[in-house]
């Protein structure tokens, strides 16, 4: 039974659909959308050998024609060379304003796909089909696209909102265990941040969905999608409310930065360490009580992800170092870094007024 989250913005309104086998049926999933019978397809080498051709045939069982570009796989993708090749890729292959990009993957490919979109003729249409756990919960919803500056994550980008999200639950399957729980990190974020009952329900049930669980997935991928949507709709460009959904990623940035973008850590595993970092921090700033930042500690623990910086392979830079990349964050206005702290689980807010000291000790505490 498909489940199916609105994402309401004033005539930029669409459905985020959750089922299992929507790759298999994205013909006539996509059909409403298209002018004319065709539509490009953009992946990656991974992905394309896991979901492409039965993505291929489901849309050519409704009549429509797919071109395909599959891209290298990895974070490196997300770069300026990548994103002129893709563009001119879609200009070659003659795609009009009124037709439809589909970005197929994980979320370096639906960032790079959807920014390729978003400038291809000042604006094509994109349907998002995110295949790993991460981007269905939060990269695929929200209209963020982007590459990333050798300076910087996601530092060039624009936000372009799909057309449709269709979220296989099936496509889970295909994931290493490794990149599964990345995508969790995501997922732990949303009860961390706003809705203290779904991370209960986490601690519960998280094992089993790790394990495979559908029915477990397809609903922590609904409440995800059903939280993001709401943030999305109060604050679309993050200018307030819209940073919570950054809980951990202002650390994350930084770790991302000092390992090169690359394997050593993924974009959720930084997400997961950079949490239990922020409610570290509001403990010792006396924001929460210490048994919070145990408990999002000991839930990672649990499903066997990584946690603490001593997690990550090989050296890292030094505490001031680390403070140096976190300068670069997009959060930073008028040069004062914005935290995403929490008052407990499910209670976080927005602030400016961080003493760096408080971060400098934190940092250096957790390089020990």
């Amino acid at each position: 039974m498909t489940k199916v989250v609105q994402v309401a913005l004033p005539g930029r309104e669409y459905e985020v659909r959750i089922a299992t086998g929507l790759i298999a049926r994205a013909g006539a999933e996509i059909a409403p959308l298209l002018a004319r019978p065709r539509v490009a397809v953009v992946t990656d080498s991974n992905v394309a050998k896991a979901h492409l051709q039965s993505l291929e045939d489901g849309l050519r069982a409704e009549g429509i024609e797919p071109v395909s570009l599959v891209l290298p796989a990895g974070e490196a993708t997300k770069s300026w060379e990548h994103l002129g090749r893709c563009v001119e890729w879609l200009i070659a292959e003659r795609v009009e304003r009124r037709d439809v990009v589909v970005a197929l993957g994980g979320g370096v490919i639906g960032d790079l796909a959807g920014f390729a979109a978003a400038v291809l003729r000042r604006g094509v249409r994109f349907v998002q089909v995110p295949t790993s756990l991460l981007a269905q919960v939060d990269s695929s919803v929200g209209g963020k696209t982007g590459i990333n500056s050798p300076l910087g994550k996601n530092l060039v980008g624009a936000f372009h909102q799909p057309s449709l999200v269709l979220a296989d639950i099936l496509a889970l399957d295909s994931l290493t265990e490794r990149d599964f729980l990345a995508g969790y990190g995501e997922v732990q974020k949303y009860g961390l941040l706003g809705d203290a009952q779904f991370f209960d329900w986490l601690e519960k049930n998280g094992p089993a969905l790790a394990r495979g669980d559908r029915e477990a997935r397809a609903y922590a991928v609904r409440r995800s999608v059903e939280m993001k949507a709401e943030i999305v709709l109060r604050d679309e460009t993050e200018q307030g409310d819209r940073a919570l959904l950054n809980l951990g990623h202002t650390f994350c940035h930084a770790l991302e930065a000092a390992t090169g973008y690359g394997d050593r850590l993924l974009h959720g595993e930084g997400v997961a360490i950079g949490c239990a970092l922020a409610f570290e921090l509001s403990a010792r700033l006396g924001l929460c009580a210490q048994e919070a930042p145990s408990r999002v500690r000991a839930h990672l623990a649990e499903m066997g992800m990584k946690k603490d910086l001593s997690d990550i392979p090989g050296d890292l830079p030094g505490a001031e170092a680390l403070l140096e990349l976190m300068g670069q964050d997009k959060k930073v206005v008028d040069g004062q870094l914005r935290f995403i702290l929490a008052r407990g689980i499910g209670e976080a807010f927005v602030t400016s007024d961080v003493p760096r000291e408080a971060v400098l000790a934190l940092l250096e505490d957790a390089l020990r």
